[in-house]
């Protein structure tokens, strides 16, 4: 079936994006996919964990409302086409992986696939059961004893009696 998203909401995401392309249309179908599995969401509720940086982490940023800065969209960097989505009211989650193949399509064939594909065929989804991710915490800001920047406790490091931000940190450490 077809994206349910309105013309307009594609427009907005594409313009949010800079440009259209494949991975941003997997983003948006992905966001689809979360938005009609949690239809009764409240979107403050919505938790995504992405496996990759590519262009359709902005679709699904703009079109369900996760960001980095609330605390409710997390990338681990796998380099994986995978997203799994959780709504934090109700603990259930699931983790999908684009599964479609598009080769040997150019790019405006493989978008209008993406876009008009059942998101069935898009999309491997497996039910998760571990729960949401927990929320986004303020944690004290720490001063950096090398360059003297505040940094978040947690992103500190020990080294010789001195609290170091990570870069400095890696710049003293022989094996970071």
């Amino acid at each position: 079936m077809a994206c349910k998203f309105s013309t307009e909401q594609i427009r907005k995401t594409i313009e949010f994006h800079g440009h259209s392309c494949p991975g941003l249309a997997i983003g948006m179908r992905a966001a689809e996919y979360c938005l009609t599995s949690f239809p009764d969401a409240d979107p403050t509720a919505l938790v995504c964990v992405t496996e990759t940086d590519m262009c359709g982490v902005d679709g699904i940023q703009y079109l369900t409302g996760c960001t980095f800065g609330k605390g409710n969209l997390i990338h681990r960097d796998y380099g994986k086409m995978a997203f799994s989505f959780f709504d934090r009211t109700t603990n259930e989650g699931f983790r999908l992986v684009f599964s479609y193949t598009t080769e040997g399509a150019g790019k405006e064939d493989m978008i209008k696939c993406v876009m008009e594909t059942d998101l069935s065929e898009l999309f491997t989804r497996q039910e998760l059961h571990s729960g949401a991710p927990r929320s986004a915490r303020v944690l004290t800001g720490m001063i950096c004893e090398s360059c003297g920047e505040r940094t978040m406790e947690s992103r500190t490091r020990r080294y010789r009696g001195q609290t170091l931000c990570i870069p400095c940190f890696r710049q003293v450490d022989q094996k970071a």
